[in-house]
C-alpha cells in the first residue's frame, strides 16, 4: 500500500539571469546555494539549488536560469506562489531588509492565523514570508548567509495553485495524502501529515491563462520514501489516465512527473539526507556539479556556462543587522 508524502520536496521556477538569482536568493534572503549543476534536459542551461545549509527536503527552491527566454505570463495552470517559513518575531526585520534593497512589500496579511509578506524576485516570481507556524526542528539555517540565524529562513512553508480544475487538484492532493485543513475566501488549504514543508493552497478563482517562462513557477515536488514507491505511483497515475513520465535518475534523488487534469505539474522525488553535492572537495554549490555521465562533456559545458560568483559573507551571530 502506497504511503502518504509527508509534504513538499522542493520547488521549481524559472528566471533570466543565474547570476541575479544567486545575489537575490542567496545574498538577500541568506538561502545557501546547496547545487549548481545542469538541467538534465538541456545541458547547456545551469540549474541552481537554494536551501539551508545541507539542502534538507522541504527548503529547496530550484531555478532554471533562461536568460533567452521570455518573460513568463502569471495565470493558469500554475503556481501562483511560493512560500518560506521564518520565525515568528521576524517579519519587521525583513520587510526593513527587503525595502532597503527596494523591493516593494505587501503587507503584512493576516492568513488562517499566521502573518505574510509578500513579494517579487528580479524575474516576477511571487514569493511569500510566513510567521505563526512551528519553526521546524530539522531545518539548520546557513550560518555562512547573509541574515542572522534568529531571522533566518526556516524551509518552504507550501505554495498556492492556480488551477483549471480547483476540484482535480483537490483530488490529486488527497491521492497524495493531503488532507482538507481550512477555507479562506477563495483559498482552500490542503495540509500533509509531515513537520515541514506540509501547505498547498488551492486558489478558486477565476485567472487568464499564464504563460511559462522567466519569473514562473515550474513545478512543486513532494517526497516519497523510495524507488520503489515511484514506480508504484507510476502505475496507479498510468491506470488513472494521467499524464506521466517514467521514473528518471536526478543522481542526488530519483522522481517522476505527473500532470494531473487541473494542469498543475507535480513531481515525486526520494528522500534524500539533503542535495548537497560536491565532488571536488569544495563547498557544496561553489563549483559545477555534473553527475558522472556528463563528466565526458565538462569541457564543453564550462565553456558555454557563464561564470559565476558564490556569496561567501558571513552572517552576525548576535541581534546585528547585516542589510
Amino acid at each position: 500500500m502506497l504511503s502518504d508524502t509527508p509534504g513538499i520536496h522542493h520547488v521549481t521556477g524559472i528566471v533570466g539571469d543565474a547570476q541575479t538569482a544567486i545575489d537575490f536568493y542567496s545574498g538577500v534572503l541568506g538561502l545557501r546555494l546547496v547545487l549548481q549543476t545542469v538541467n538534465f534536459e538541456d545541458i547547456l542551461q545551469h540549474h541552481l539549488y537554494f536551501g539551508d545549509a545541507n539542502g534538507t527536503t522541504g527548503t529547496v527552491l530550484t531555478h532554471f536560469p533562461d536568460p533567452h527566454g521570455d518573460p513568463g505570463r502569471p495565470g493558469a495552470p500554475q503556481i501562483e506562489s511560493v512560500s518560506f517559513g521564518v520565525p515568528p518575531d521576524s517579519l519587521e526585520y525583513w520587510e526593513t531588509r527587503l525595502e532597503d534593497h527596494d523591493i516593494a512589500v505587501e503587507g503584512p496579511l493576516e492568513r488562517f492565523g499566521e502573518r505574510v509578506l509578500r513579494f517579487d524576485d528580479p524575474a516576477g516570481t511571487r514569493i511569500e514570508l510566513v510567521a505563526g507556524s512551528p519553526v521546524p526542528s530539522a531545518i539548520e539555517p546557513w550560518s555562512g548567509g547573509s541574515v542572522p540565524i534568529e531571522h533566518a529562513i526556516r524551509g518552504l512553508h507550501g505554495v498556492a495553485t492556480l488551477s483549471v480544475n480547483p476540484y482535480a487538484t483537490a483530488g490529486t492532493l488527497e491521492t497524495l495524502g493531503f488532507e482538507h485543513d481550512a477555507e479562506d475566501g477563495d483559498r482552500i488549504r490542503y495540509r500533509a501529515s509531515g513537520s515541514r514543508a506540509t501547505v498547498v493552497d488551492v486558489l478558486d478563482r477565476d485567472a487568464p491563462f499564464g504563460r511559462e517562462g522567466q519569473g514562473t513557477l515550474h513545478h512543486v515536488a513532494v517526497r516519497v520514501e523510495t524507488e520503489d514507491d515511484l514506480h508504484e505511483w507510476r502505475e496507479l497515475f498510468d491506470d488513472r489516465g494521467y499524464d506521466v513520465s517514467r521514473v528518471k535518475d536526478r543522481h542526488v534523488f530519483h522522481s517522476l512527473y505527473v500532470r494531473e487534469p487541473g494542469g498543475i505539474l507535480f513531481e515525486l522525488a526520494t528522500e534524500t539526507d539533503g542535495v548537497a553535492a560536491s565532488e571536488s572537495g569544495e563547498e557544496p554549490g561553489e563549483s559545477l556539479f555534473l553527475p558522472e555521465w556528463f563528466e565526458a562533456d565538462r569541457d564543453l559545458i564550462e565553456s558555454q556556462l557563464p561564470e559565476l560568483t558564490v556569496p561567501t559573507d558571513r552572517a552576525p551571530t548576535g541581534r546585528g543587522e547585516n542589510r
